[in-house]
């Protein structure tokens, strides 16, 4: 292996050469504590920044084992890593001059949630963290005595202060791990205890602003009803209560702005670890929650959503449905069949995103345009089955229809951001009202056998190109996400894009189903990260690992299945 010195004669050699010269500094150099990788030199100063990779072994490292036993741990290790090595970064960027994006130094930015990415990785033997710089020039011209100052005075300042255990602040570092360990516990007890959410007493759930996640200040913190309040131990918290959501039908109402959706959107995000101070730490919801709402335009392929839709006048076979340009109806109708072929168990949904006549039909509409003349079975007749005979359950944000009153196991009104139990003054006053259709014939989830036809079988490569955490293309094909809430990273989305991709090129061969390419997706994954995935000679560091069931979403928003 190179030592530091090559690197210095290579940066003298090439100095004032023209830029593509830089291409000759790749490849791997020790430093003596770490090694430093120059895994890809950018083709000029105004592309996008070089990509480097820096390797500490553990021993060099020294952080306590027990910090990265497990995956949980792994993962809050890691990105309090990447978080401190991104603050270091930010105190030496664009100090080294130059033109274009000389001097940049950057790492992936983390969010209010804690995410695996391949910024931060932590392997039995190392720390990998993954970075970009810019390499200076002044026009097209290499100015290696910056470079210099970059990779061997700024970077080994960054690499000690930030990913060796001596130097980082121990206590905090330690409320990073044992917040992991909270949750992690806190998570799996809604299974023990029969609950598909827990809302800690003194949570803060409004965020700062549209365009904030960060906890908002002078909030009202929440507080469990007595009816619905849970205590539990916590391995390093000690006791915690708040209100547990159990499983079944969950009715929120309330008056205009609340906290109704406020609410739903924290059970949103439960299914992901959140940082400390974040307001929402002690929130956790099914780790396989599905926010289901309504998607005009969306492409449908072959999915069975004759539980909820039949008859259509256009004689379209709703057994195996496909379209290119869903109604709000039909797009929420195959979004729950497509939720419950992921494996999800717990719906989420507000109403204002909704399709009113997927959602409910009143009694009066009933009587003037009768079962047989209406394709439409709404969600209020099926809600009961999906969990009696499914294990199904949804939390449902209602304001203008009380239909769903009649079905609801527990109704809770939030009245200004504090959640009431009304359940029992609720179902006192139900038989003074008319009892809606509640119940269809003829329940039947579909066997979920659905297979993908072949495409793009070899080694082609697809350009990959992302836009956000809404849409990514792959050659000609966009994907749109911006309908997924839960999508909570566009790192996630990158690396979406990368997971269809070599599925395209890999197990789309016109004889798996969706599910069984799933799962050999997330089995490469879990033997082999993003290195086989990405399919190039180092791995980028802007990927967030998806959920599962945001990759089943992409599958089947594809276009050109038809």
């Amino acid at each position: 292996m190179k030592q530091k010195n090559d690197l210095l004669m290579q940066l003298n050699r090439i100095h004032r050469k023209s830029y593509p010269a830089y291409k000759d500094l790749q490849g791997q150099y020790s430093f003596g504590e770490y090694i430093l990788s120059i895994d890809h030199v950018q083709g000029d100063p105004f592309a996008a920044p070089s990509r480097l990779s820096i390797y500490v072994p553990h021993r060099i490292a020294d952080f306590p084992s027990g910090f990265y036993e497990n995956d949980h741990r792994r993962t809050a290790l890691a990105d309090f890593l990447l978080r401190a090595f991104g603050a270091e970064l930010a105190k030496h960027t664009f100090q080294a001059k130059g033109s274009g994006k000389s001097g940049i130094l950057t790492t992936s930015c983390p969010g209010q949630e804690i995410l695996s990415r391949t910024a931060c990785e932590i392997t039995s033997g190392q720390i990998i963290l993954r970075m970009e710089a810019g390499f200076p020039a002044n026009g097209r011209t290499i100015n290696a005595p910056e470079l210099e100052k970059m990779l061997c005075h700024f970077l080994p300042d960054c690499t000690r202060h930030a990913l060796f255990y001596k130097n980082l602040d121990r206590k905090k570092l330690q409320q990073w791990i044992d917040l992991s360990d909270d949750q992690t516990y806190l998570r799996a007890e809604l299974t023990r205890r029969n609950l598909s959410a827990f809302i800690a007493d003194g949570a803060i759930l409004p965020r700062e602003s549209g365009v904030s996640e960060r906890p908002m200040r002078g909030s009202i913190p929440f507080s469990a009803p007595e009816t619905l309040r849970e205590s539990i131990d916590l391995p390093h918290l000690g006791r915690l209560t708040g209100m547990g959501i159990h499983r079944g039908i969950t009715l929120i109402v309330g008056g205009g702005y609340h906290g109704k959706s406020t609410l739903l959107n924290a059970l949103e995000m439960g299914v992901y670890n959140h940082i400390p101070g974040d307001g929402r730490e002690y929130v956790v919801s099914d780790p396989s929650a599905f926010k289901l709402r309504a998607e005009d335009g969306r492409s449908i392929f072959r999915t069975d959503i004759s539980l909820f839709i039949n008859d259509l006048p256009n004689k379209k076979d709703t057994h195996a449905f496909t379209t290119e340009d869903a109604s709000g109806s039909t797009s929420q109708a195959a979004n729950l069949i497509e939720a419950a072929e992921s494996g999800s168990t717990l719906l989420l949904i507000d109403e204002d995103t909704s399709a009113t006549n997927f959602m409910v039909r009143d009694d009066l509409m009933q009587k003037v345009i009768r079962r047989e003349q209406e394709p439409i079975t709404p969600f209020l007749e099926r809600a009961r089955d999906l969990f009696e005979q499914d294990g199904i359950s949804t939390i449902l944000v209602a304001g203008s229809s009380g239909a769903y009153f009649h079905i609801a196991d527990t109704i809770l009104q939030m009245d200004h951001y504090r959640p009431y139990d009304i359940t029992e003054q609720v179902q006192q006053i139900l038989p003074g009202y008319p009892i809606p259709s509640i119940h269809a014939p003829n329940y039947h989830l579909p066997d979920f056998r659905r297979i993908l036809p072949r495409m793009h079988q070899g080694s082609d490569f697809q350009k990959v190109k992302t836009y956000g955490k809404d849409s990514f293309q792959i050659g000609k094909s966009m994907v749109e996400l911006r309908c997924l809430e839960q999508l909570t990273d566009a790192e996630q989305t990158n690396a979406l894009a990368h997971l269809v991709r070599y599925a395209q090129s890999h197990y789309m061969d016109g004889k798996r189903t969706l599910k069984e390419i799933v799962d050999l997706l997330e089995r490469e994954l879990s033997a082999n990260g993003f290195a086989h995935i990405c399919e190039s000679r180092s791995i980028p560091g802007g990927l967030a690992l998806p959920r599962r069931q945001e990759i089943f979403c992409c599958f089947n928003r594809l276009r050109g299945l038809h």
